[in-house]
């Protein structure tokens, strides 16, 4: 080793040292074609992908590290890909959730273990990314992150199309009888029409539009369609600012701040976005021992209109929002909202983002004096049902239902669901209030996406198109409706009250005073209490075991407690 050349990056601990096995890694590197000149005293960039077939949301970042390593090559640093699992939203059961602490993990030790001294983090799929930004915010390396972008809108005949938004209101009107089943196979095929994630404002956008106001991904990142030209010219830029970010040693620690989490969860309500976002919002900053009470969510949403017209709230899809001037002219319109002296991965400060923004269409983009929806997308609810919490996106619910008063309609687990909901002997109301219990984090395990309680079959067939539904399950940011979710303590738990709600029980949901309650007195909810038979301990093994061990509810992100850092 010539120590002249030896620098202060991470990786010279693997490759500049005496001892044999550096002058093996490089070794290894020349035999992979590199010539010495491409590594020797250059920044090593990773680029963590989690491209796979199974997972169709990222099916283009194969191209978009190609594009990473052209700006890392610019700008004078080494790249090198590997992989990470990836998790795909349509294929995994019971659900991709369960997984996204293992890919947290996957990522962090993939850095830890590896000579990198910047990553670029290439996701899409709506947990793909919170997984990506967990592991970065643990391992604490200079880490970019670039995603797969949106999907073109879909279209229909005439009409465009947003997955899974319209999938799921076509379901309802093909069970109603409203669209026959040659319709139902079009709109199959006409769904899904590139590559990229969901072009709705769901979970997978949700995510990929706040990486760049929290600061963690280059302005454009949110909202530039997954087949434009532009998303590999921003791959490129992401690569070469990647070995910028090293010399100046910005870490995501410096860059997911306190004042940074509360920008996202402004701009969270802005954008009307998904109720997923709350529960990863809170698993990223756990990492970095920031806590995000629900009360701060809720907080915000009282100050902040939904200012975005897009589905499943609005009308326009994650196209039209691109542009109309996509995520920054968003943040330039909330501006006087956030803190403006908050820096990310670009460099530029909020107030910088805001001054070279324009808004092109305030009919997908509007005001804070002329909002879609006065307060933000998302609502907060407390009470007798739900003590520690629960949450509504009541910009995408009826308003008729938004305080109501119903008899439950219990179902034991999404089995029980998925047996009873279209028995023609059910007795079930519009006014009755659907109750799913067991589709926790520890329940189901993994907390699925099965809050969208389907309408029975009966309702649908009679007009009804909404009734108040209630689970300590999750649900798809692309859904709709009055759907309340991530009800905390969870039915598995014992001091759950969700656990001892039985059919015919009266339960009162008020947005107005953000309440969730079951209107039974309360002797006779001890009495339940006392009279509940704990499940049967089970002593499995393998990851599902170690899930339902560790998994922490969701105000605190259903992270692992073990992953998770308390504040300081």
């Amino acid at each position: 080793m010539d120590p002249t050349k030896q620098n202060n990056n991470r990786s010279s601990k693997w490759l500049d040292t005496p001892e044999l096995y550096s002058w093996l890694r490089k070794a290894a590197f020349n035999s992979q074609g590199f010539n010495p000149k491409s590594y020797e005293n250059k920044p090593v960039i990773g680029i963590c992908n989690s491209w796979s077939e199974l997972t169709h949301c990222n099916q283009n970042l194969r191209q978009l590290a190609e594009s990473v390593k052209r700006g890392v090559w610019q700008a004078g640093g080494f790249p090198l890909e590997f992989p990470v699992i990836s998790l795909g939203e349509y294929h995994m059961k019971p659900t991709s959730m369960l997984y996204r602490n293992l890919m947290s993990i996957d990522v962090e030790e993939s850095i830890r273990a590896n000579p990198i001294d910047g990553v670029v983090l290439l996701s899409g799929c709506d947990k793909t990314t919170p997984a990506m930004l967990m592991g970065a915010a643990s391992a604490n390396i200079p880490s970019i992150l670039v995603t797969s972008g949106p999907q073109l809108s879909g279209r229909w005949k005439t009409e465009p199309l947003g997955a899974c938004t319209d999938c799921r209101r076509y379901e309802a009107e093909f069970k109603a009888g409203q669209i026959n089943q040659q319709d139902w196979e079009e709109i199959q095929n006409s769904i899904l029409r590139s590559p990229g994630h969901c072009m709705v404002m769901g979970t997978a956008s949700t995510m990929a539009c706040l990486s760049e106001i929290l600061g963690m991904a280059l302005p454009g990142n949110g909202t530039i369609p997954a087949v434009d030209s532009r998303r590999h010219q921003i791959a490129e830029q992401s690569g070469f600012q990647i070995v910028k970010m090293i010399s100046e040693k910005m870490t995501p620690s410096k860059i997911m701040t306190n004042k940074a989490f509360e920008n996202s969860i402004i701009g969270l309500h802005a954008l009307g976005g998904s109720t997923n976002a709350i529960i990863h919002l809170n698993a990223i900053a756990g990492r970095l021992s920031i806590d995000l009470p629900l009360n701060l969510f809720d907080k915000f949403s009282k100050s902040t209109p939904v200012i975005t017209n897009l589905k499943p709230a609005g009308e326009f899809l994650m196209e039209d929002f691109h542009y109309a001037g996509g995520m920054q002219a968003v943040i330039k319109e909330i501006s006087p909202l956030l803190h403006c002296e908050e820096t990310g991965v670009s460099g530029l400060k909020i107030s910088d983002l805001a001054s070279i923004a324009r808004n092109d269409n305030n009919n997908v983009i509007k005001s804070l004096d002329n909002p879609l929806f006065p307060e933000g997308g998302l609502a907060v609810l407390k009470g007798s049902l739900a003590p520690e919490g629960a949450i509504i996106k009541h910009s995408a619910a009826s308003p008729h239902l938004l305080n109501h008063t119903g008899r439950a309609v219990v179902f034991d687990n999404n089995d029980d669901l998925i047996q009873r909901i279209n028995f023609e002997n059910l007795n079930i109301k519009p006014e009755d209030i659907l109750i799913l219990k067991n589709s926790g984090p520890k329940g189901a395990p993994g907390m699925p996406e099965w809050g969208f309680l389907p309408i029975p079959d009966k309702l649908l067939k009679a007009g009804i198109r909404d009734i108040v539904r209630i689970s300590d399950a999750r649900m798809s940011g692309t859904a709709f409706g009055t759907v309340v979710v991530h009800t905390t303590p969870e039915s598995a738990l014992e001091n759950s009250p969700m656990a001892v709600v039985k059919t015919g029980d009266t339960v009162e949901l008020n947005i107005d005073k953000r309440s969730l309650d079951l209107l039974v007195e309360p002797s006779e909810i001890r009495k339940r209490f006392k009279n509940i038979n704990p499940k049967k301990v089970t002593h499995g093994s393998g990851y599902t075991e170690l899930y339902k061990k560790h998994v922490l509810q969701a105000p605190e992100g259903c992270d692992f407690d073990f992953l998770r850092k308390s504040p300081a």
